[in-house]
């Protein structure tokens, strides 16, 4: 039997997912290893190898979502970084755009550039708008540069980003022979190359990054294909990207830039297909893990991609005006909301005596106190485990024991002391806290867009996700959650599902009435013709590739665009320009005819169609990931008006299609459900337990 694995990588926990032709689904959930995250990997992966007597020939594909370009941007660890750029242009990294992101707070500071002022070079040239050499590269000038940026041997990658050369890449190409020249093995990431599309600010640091991260992707990426291999796994190994797509090891390692958002995009396209099986449309995906919870919109069963990201903004609540907090980062993106509110987040009282929730975590190492770790600072999961919302002896079926104990300890003597509250009204404050936190970000991607999110059902997955869910909702008063299968490891299932995709991105400013079709359709094919030999040199046949067009719009005089579809159509140029209007009306409300309208950017998606179905027909669980535990009873607390009831425990394959009412406890191998007392559940298709709260 061939099986498929997928990996995901989080702050605390890493989570691996075997699956099948015929559905048979194999989970394995443990710590993740930050010094070293290929070790958990290796340690997952194989365990599951050896107690299921599976051979690395028995493995067809291996997809995985990490946090390692992420975590290097945000801990500060990429490397030593020169950037060479055109003379006059050196500060573009600090002048950036004029954002604020967090509204009436005169002592914030923009993130310190990645690279130094002393480690960026100018060089003598000059190209224009159209792509022609208005001023020559001065090459003995760009030489004496780069040779003084490798005197040291401190500096580990270069980013070349040139005014211009989206429109014409001829002298960063020539600086990149120069230094060859001289040094054969540093990496160079050129801006044309990276991003081809105009906005000096943009490209520049979009480059930037991609060069301060590729050492560490590319070593990562190694290091994980080697101990796949010490497990006799030899099978193509592909990384989620930020868009909802793959992206094979080589292409991730090149351009590092596409996997930042891997893991959380993961999760949401997995919730767009678990809408499909259930016949829906419309739903918010919210993540709950130990580090922090994410949230996402998923409309007419498609999820919403945006066109940037800034990384290291501390949180992302996915907003439109407050942006411009961290590393700005140009790659198109599933529009996620994340906060810092997890299971690991740390609780504290804030200065007026109130209870706060991260964002700060205490990680996987030492974790939360019931962790016995070392930690002595309560967290949501502590005050969960309190609550009786968690099995101190269950979590991760058994693997991970709970010390109660401490947790109470540390509620009391931390909150419950100097608040002179009873610790079940502390630990319950806590938790609903948290679900306020949360909650934010349900909203960032919902009613901030204009969306009622009481007309959308909720997917709750993650290790904590399916806990708080129901309290959460009804804080938004949202009456139907859904809860997949193998909630707690759902994002490494999600990896499994999307197709293999290449996006490229191409500057052809025109004004559209007087735009050649000819040309148009010639840039097109041009792009599609990059994508094609991408994937053919991934494995796919000529016949498995598909591209999507898209084309970039703007009234003239406007300083941001609007992707519409391009399909190229007889009439292509008034299909474009009501295709445009539609859209401006959609999203603000209005268009004008009698404005002339201007063509930015061309994009296209190439698609590596896959020989057999991604998603199989039904779930067929086994071993840890199975659905049926011994049944049990224990008193859970939930609030000061029902206070604690002897809740019922099962498993998963005790609720049917009939359904049974709250207060309920569901545990599995990888997370745990609560229903609370007013909620009711039943299974559905494809194993999908199905809340709805009662109707006043």
């Amino acid at each position: 039997m061939k099986y498929r694995i997928g990996i995901d990588i989080g702050g605390t926990f890493t989570d691996v997912v075997f699956l099948a032709g015929d559905g048979t689904t194999l989970t394995a959930k443990l710590s993740s290893t930050p010094q070293d995250y290929s070790l958990a990997i290796a340690e997952g992966v194989g365990r599951l190898m050896q107690q299921h007597g599976i051979s690395g020939t028995d493995v067809g594909e291996v997809l995985h979502g990490t946090t390692i370009a992420t975590n290097a941007i945000l801990q500060h660890r990429g490397v030593k970084t020169a950037l060479i750029t055109t003379e006059g242009f050196a500060d573009v990294l600090e002048i950036r755009r004029l954002r604020m992101p967090v509204l009436y707070d005169l002592a914030w500071r923009k993130p310190e550039a990645l690279v130094a002022r002393a480690n960026r070079y100018e060089v003598t040239e000059r190209m224009d708008h159209r792509g022609k050499a208005a001023k020559p590269l001065d090459e003995a000038q760009a030489a004496t540069a780069i040779d003084k940026l490798l005197a040291d041997g401190s500096i580990e990658a270069i980013a070349v980003c040139l005014l211009n050369s989206y429109a014409n890449g001829a002298h960063e190409d020539r600086i990149l022979e120069l230094i060859r020249a001289r040094d054969k093995d540093i990496p160079v990431c050129l801006s044309w190359q990276v991003l081809p599309e105009i906005r000096e600010y943009e490209r520049t640091s979009t480059t930037v990054v991609n060069a301060y991260i590729l050492p560490v992707v590319q070593g990562y990426l190694e290091a994980l294909s080697n101990r796949l291999r010490s497990l006799e796994i030899t099978a193509p190994i592909m990384v989620m990207q930020s868009n909802g797509g793959a992206m094979g090891v080589a292409a991730a390692s090149a351009l590092p830039i596409h996997i930042i958002e891997s893991g959380p995009a993961a999760g949401v396209v997995g919730a767009a297909e678990i809408i499909k099986q259930l016949g829906h449309d419309n739903a918010l995906t919210f993540d709950m893990g130990g580090t922090t919870a994410k949230a996402a919109i998923i409309e007419n069963g498609t999820y919403n991609r945006v066109g940037e990201l800034d990384v290291g903004a501390g949180i992302n609540l996915a907003g439109r005006l407050l942006k411009g907090g961290g590393y700005h980062v140009r790659v198109p993106a599933i529009d996620i909301a994340e906060i810092g509110a997890g299971g690991g987040s740390l609780l504290a009282l804030d200065d007026v005596g109130g209870i706060s929730v991260g964002p700060e975590s205490a990680g996987a190492d030492p974790g939360p106190v019931c962790y016995g770790l070392g930690n002595d600072i309560p967290t949501v999961t502590d005050a969960n485990v309190l609550l009786g919302y968690l099995n101190p002896q269950h979590l991760v079926g058994g693997g991970l024991s709970l010390n109660k104990d401490r947790a109470t300890a540390a509620l009391r003597d931390k909150m419950a002391a100097p608040l002179d509250m009873s610790i079940e009204a502390v630990a319950y404050g806590a938790h609903t806290v948290a679900d306020a936190t949360m909650a934010r970000a349900l909203r960032a991607v919902s009613s901030d867009r204009g969306r009622d999110p009481r007309d959308f059902a909720l997917i709750a997955f993650g290790g904590n996700g399916p806990v708080h869910a129901a309290s959460l909702c009804d804080g938004l008063d949202i009456k139907r959650i859904l809860i997949p299968p193998i909630g707690g490891v759902f994002s490494a299932l999600g990896l499994l599902f999307p197709a293999t995709e290449h996006h490229y991105v191409q500057t052809f400013r025109r004004q559209l009435k007087n735009c050649d079709p000819g040309k148009l359709e010639s840039a097109f094919e041009n792009k599609e013709a990059e994508g094609r030999a991408a994937l053919l040199a991934e494995g796919y046949g000529p016949n498995q590739v598909c591209c999507e067009r898209f084309i970039d719009l703007r009234y003239r005089g406007e300083n941001s665009e609007l992707s519409v579809p391009y399909s190229g159509a007889a009439n292509v140029l008034a299909t474009l320009r009501q295709a445009f209007d539609d859209a401006h009306e959609k999203i603000y409300g209005y268009h004008s005819a009698k404005e002339s309208v201007e063509i930015v950017n061309l994009r296209v998606v190439a698609s590596g169609l896959s020989k057999i179905s991604r998603v199989p027909a039904q779930l067929k669980l086994s071993g840890q990931g199975s659905t049926n535990l011994e049944s049990t009873e224990r008193q859970a607390y939930f609030g000061p008006v029902m206070g604690w009831h002897a809740t019922p425990v099962l498993g998963r394959g005790e609720i049917d299609e009939t359904g049974r009412a709250g207060p309920l406890i569901i545990e599995e191998y990888d997370c745990t459900t609560v229903v609370p007392p007013g909620w009711r559940i039943h299974r559905g298709h494809w194993d999908i337990m199905v809340m709805t709260a009662d109707q006043d």
